[in-house]
């Protein structure tokens, strides 16, 4: 039988780490958080590599302990009212290759889209665990080559996003206009898409699935799922897939 990866401990971590946010509190239970948490994630994200391979090659699982799919645990204060210097999530991209930046890059931004380069996304925390991908907060010029593709393209956009098992596992999530895009009538068929300021999808884990011995086999079919999304979205973007 195949180990876990993730345990009651990744949870209890996180969990303490929501309500002691600071350095110091951080500085004594840090070997907590490599054995818990830091540790878990990359050799997930190890194993993680041949199944995406089927998927796709262009999708990367890189261990690295800085610098790859394993975001930091360090929060970015610098433009956020928020000061608490941690983030009570551990969160996980397995990005498209052409975002080339994350292996020398800065968090969520640059891992989940700023390159605008579909993900995967794996995300655990206690009580709002979830998997799934896409691109969230595409830049502007890109969403606006993605509303394009998909007012030329809405069949291929039904078939990624309507199908009876994408439908089952996934959700289309994220940020929505209050209004149509300009130049895009209200009463278009797709408006509800077109109006998506993000185009990502996701499914809700349990902490049981998660810290189960098959978690490995749960998302790598979760993702196969997610994929035809990235698929349709590199297409939108003349990426590889």
């Amino acid at each position: 039988m195949a180990n876990s990866y993730f345990s009651a401990a990744t949870f209890k971590f996180l969990e303490q780490l929501a309500a002691n946010n600071n350095k110091e509190w951080f500085a004594t239970h840090k070997p907590e958080y490599e054995a818990a948490v830091k540790l878990p994630c990359l050799t997930f994200i190890a194993d993680m590599a041949a199944p995406l391979a089927k998927l796709s090659p262009q999708l990367v699982a890189n261990p690295k302990a800085v610098g790859g799919s394993l975001f930091r645990i360090h929060r970015d204060t610098r433009f956020s009212t928020d000061k608490s210097p941690y983030k009570i999530h551990a969160g996980m991209s397995f990005y498209h290759a052409a975002t080339k930046a994350v292996a020398r890059g800065e968090a969520a931004n640059a891992a989940f889209g700023r390159l605008d380069a579909p993900v995967l996304y794996l995300h655990l925390q206690p009580g709002e665990c979830f998997i799934g991908g896409g691109i969230w907060h595409p830049q502007p010029d890109t969403l606006k080559r993605i509303r394009a593709y998909l007012l030329n393209n809405p069949r291929s956009w039904q078939a990624a996003t309507q199908s009876a098992a994408f439908k089952k596992s996934m959700q289309l999530s994220g940020e929505s206009l209050q209004r149509p895009p300009q130049g895009i009538a209200p009463d278009h068929p797709q408006i509800a898409d077109l109006k998506r300021k993000d185009f990502v999808c996701s499914a809700a884990l349990t902490e049981e699935q998660v810290c189960a011995p098959d978690f490995l086999k749960l998302a790598a079919k979760q993702f196969a799922i997610a994929t035809p999304l990235l698929d349709w979205l590199c297409g939108a973007l003349d990426l590889e897939f």
